[in-house]
């Protein structure tokens, strides 16, 4: 079975509100950019550090943006993930600012995001 096979269900899943693990999904589809942690890192470079931190922290998640996530991730990144997941590149900016900020806050639920 491939890294990405079955994702699309996954993401089926997710949009249809049933319970999914997010933070194991994002760790496979962002092997290629260091995992988890190196998204949240690109982020934090691109200015979200605020927002990086409170989905780690153990208060409120701040959101962010599509168009914050556009501007953060790579063209090449954003293909890609749209391409595993088999959905359009132009819903992926939205569904990453719905989900990513909880995807997060689940993994760290003591305010410090595995390793």
């Amino acid at each position: 079975m491939g890294l990405f096979d079955g994702l699309g269900s996954v993401l089926g899943d997710v949009l249809s509100g049933k319970p999914v693990n997010l933070m194991s999904i994002a760790e496979q589809v962002f092997a290629n950019a260091g995992g988890v942690n190196g998204i949240l890192s690109q982020l934090q470079a691109a200015g979200l550090g605020d927002q990086v931190s409170s989905w780690i922290g153990t208060g409120s998640n701040l959101p962010v943006s599509a168009d914050q996530i556009k501007s953060a991730l790579s063209s090449e990144q954003m293909a890609s993930l749209a391409n595993a997941l088999g959905i359009d590149i132009g819903n992926l900016p939205q569904l990453l600012a719905e989900h990513l900020p909880k995807a997060v806050d689940q993994a760290s639920p003591n305010g410090v995001l595995p390793s």
